[in-house]
Order: structure tokens, then sequence, then C-alpha cells
């Protein structure tokens, strides 16, 4: 996959960059990508750099030492559960929901994806909905939410057939209530090129159409997701992972572990 090309995957943003970047890739060329016969999944030591005065003098707007995965008791202040209370989003009917009732009567994992178009994103859906039978058991709901419109979100339930329920977030709120991290330099990294490369092999495929969407293009592309573990209760949150980058997905037993 040419690199534009990836980097197009990663953000429909990129593509309209492509002209002005002009990226220097270096990489150590002795060691090639192959396929893990024990894991069956793409890894590589090759060295990725991409280097251009526009991308490295861009800051992503992380939160700082932003630990990636929490458990336990105490994980969200009661200044972001009372905000996330504010919240609105909107099931495919578009219907308008309270955030924090998705889970204020029962457990549920939530999703949260980059864009509905994310080739990443349909992975993570799979990757979730694998285990639904064990959440089913335990009577714990699979959410997935989207920063997007309505239609978006049924085009994306249309054709991923996710197993779970979909609720779109077209002002973001939840994402920034939640302080998941947005940038440059969280989207595109050597990890998460090598993942869509993975995606694609696997079968899965960018949605272009809804990738370059107006409202997605024109904020970037550049968010990042996370999965949290909430309720019942509306401020009983016990899991939360914040991706450090495209495609960061946990270990899917830590999620089964908090969850069930």
């Amino acid at each position: 996959m040419p690199v534009f090309e990836a980097m197009a995957v990663l953000s429909p943003s990129a593509a309209l960059l492509t002209k002005t970047l002009q990226p220097k890739i270096t990489t150590n060329l002795q060691t090639p990508i192959f396929i893990n016969k024990s894991t069956g999944k793409l890894e590589s030591n090759k060295i990725i750099s991409i280097c251009s005065p526009q991308l490295s003098n861009t800051k992503a707007s992380a939160i700082s030492g932003s630990p990636g995965i929490e458990a336990g008791s105490g994980l969200v202040s009661e200044d972001t559960t009372n905000i996330l209370d504010t919240v609105e989003v909107f099931d495919l009917n578009g219907n308008a929901i309270p955030f924090s009732d998705l889970w204020k009567d029962r457990k549920a994992v939530v999703a949260f994806a980059r864009h509905f178009g994310c080739v990443l994103c349909r992975r993570r859906a799979d990757y979730l909905a694998a285990k639904k039978d064990i959440m089913d058991a335990s009577g714990v709901a699979l959410v997935l939410i989207g920063p997007g419109s309505v239609d978006q979100a049924k085009t994306f339930s249309e054709q991923t057939k996710f197993k779970g329920e979909v609720y779109a977030d077209p002002s973001h709120s939840s994402y920034k209530a939640l302080q998941f991290v947005s940038g440059v330099s969280t989207t595109f990294t050597p990890k998460a090129g090598l993942k869509i490369i993975q995606s694609y092999m696997e079968g899965y495929r960018q949605d272009w159409k809804l990738s370059f969407e107006g409202d997605t293009v024109a904020k970037g592309g550049w968010q990042q997701g996370g999965i949290i573990v909430a309720g019942p209760g509306k401020t009983n949150i016990s899991y939360i992972h914040k991706d450090k980058e495209a495609g960061d997905d946990p270990d899917i037993e830590d999620i089964i572990k908090a969850c069930c």
C-alpha cells in the first residue's frame, strides 16, 4: 500500500495534504515485514519515520501522562461524570439519548470509533462482537459510539452487521468529556500503519465515502477513541482504555475481566 494511501486511511484529511507534505521515508530495509506463524499477526522491526516541517511542528492534544488502560474505582472524576450526564448521543432513528443513560440501569461495554469509515474501527467492532456471547450471558450490553451523523451511523451498522448498539455523537462531546486524545502524532505511527496493512490482509476495508463526508474531513480525522466499561449507575465507570494511537486495541481479556 503506497504511503500516501496509508496516510489517507488513517485520516481523510491527509489526502488533502499530500501535495504539500512530501514526507521523507527512512526504513531499515534489511528487516522485512513478515507474518508471525504463532500469532498470525503482521510484524516488523522496520523503522519508519515521516519527516516534514508541517508534521514535526504539529502537536497532539493528548492527555499528559495518559496511562492508556486503567481499571478500578475512581477512574473518572465527579466533574467528568457530571459532564457526561449532559452529553447526548443519537440512536439510529435519530432519537436523542442522554449518554450516561446507556449504562444507568445496566452494565455496558462502550467502544468509541475514530470515525464511521475507519478500517481499524471496523476491525475493532468485530473484535468486540466476537465476545458478545460472553457479554450476553453476563447481562452486559455492547455499544459503539462514533463521531459523526446518524446517517453515517446507519451506514456503518448496515455495512458491518455489528451485533451491538450503534449511536452517533455529532458534536464529539463524549470524546471531549472523556479526554480521548486527538492529533497528527497519534494518527500517523508505524504501529498504526502495520495494523492497517494487517486489517486489509484480513479483508477489512475503509469506507471512503463515509471518510470524506464533510464533517469528518472538517474535524480532521485525527480523533482517537477508547473503550469503557460502565454501570449500572451513571457514575460507575469501572474500566477505561484511552487509545494512545490509531488502532490501539487493549487485550480483549482485560475487557472481559472488567465486564463479566
